[in-house]
């Protein structure tokens, strides 16, 4: 790199948040903090408008995780520029941690170590320098494939003993709806709620997509972007338009669903 290393710090503890950056500017004297935010929404919006060199996200923050967050940016991030590295800084969670060592996903254990840290800024310095004889978009691919990894090995799964849902229970003014899960064409997150769409009719609920998620038949409701779960069976075709993004046509509905590129995966020809 010819330029300074530019960083993004997501935290939404603002003593922990100053204890990193002042931890950095000791062991990387050199890297400059482009900004520093407290919530996944802003990280997303920030890293994409300043493109910082690497991102330090915060696996827990209010409006979206961490991981939700680099996902998100992921979706939109050019395709021309090379994709941020990501550290992801976490409380003690053994699983998380497994999850980011078998993916090769640097992170830091809060709170952080000056030793921990030291290893992660050399490997973090090798990275970018790696990273000028290599086509942007490699970085991410690479950067998707990881968060791929990640988002299942995370996500909340459903018990062995629970069978997948059957009827939702969806308030219509003073009624409870019953709506048989495999009418459901699909659902999407919609501030406080989940709208329920069905081939004729539409209906909220409070429980939340993540909530939602691992009680659904994964063979049956396919996930295809961060805030839209679909019934595969209701999937008439996948096209591309002009800028290369992936949307569907459904069988039983007018409107089409974006496909982001996390999940845009699924949809090979056999």
């Amino acid at each position: 790199m010819t330029h300074s290393p530019r960083a993004l710090i997501a935290e939404d503890e603002p003593l922990l948040a100053e204890d990193l950056r002042q931890a950095l500017a000791r062991a990387w004297p050199e890297l400059q903090i482009a900004a520093m935010v407290g919530d996944g929404l802003s990280a997303a919006r920030q890293a994409l408008a300043l493109q910082p060199d690497v991102l330090f996200f915060d696996i827990r923050m209010p409006g979206q995780s961490g991981l939700e967050a680099a996902a998100e940016l992921a979706d939109a991030w050019p395709e021309a520029q090379p994709f941020p590295i990501l550290v992801f800084v976490t409380a003690y969670d053994q699983y998380a941690m497994d999850a980011f060592e078998a993916q090769a996903v640097d992170y830091l254990l809060k709170p952080v170590q000056p030793e921990r840290l030291a290893r992660c800024v050399q490997r973090l310095r090798e990275l970018l320098a790696q990273r000028t004889a290599a086509p942007a978009g490699a970085a991410l691919a690479q950067a998707l494939e990881q968060l791929r990894h990640l988002a299942g090995a995370t996500a909340p799964a459903a018990t062995a003993t629970e069978p997948p849902l059957q009827m939702i229970q969806a308030g219509v003014g003073t009624q409870i709806q019953m709506v048989p899960v495999h009418d459901v064409v699909y659902f999407e997150a919609a501030d406080k709620y989940v709208r329920v769409l069905t081939a004729s009719h539409e209906y909220l609920v409070r429980t939340p997509l993540k909530e939602l998620l691992p009680r659904l038949d994964a063979e049956e409701f396919w996930q295809v972007h961060r805030g839209t779960v679909v019934r595969a069976a209701a999937i008439a075709s996948a096209q591309r338009d002009e800028a290369g993004r992936l949307w569907l046509q459904l069988r039983e509905r007018a409107e089409k669903l974006a496909v982001s590129r996390l999940y845009a995966q699924r949809f090979k020809a056999m």
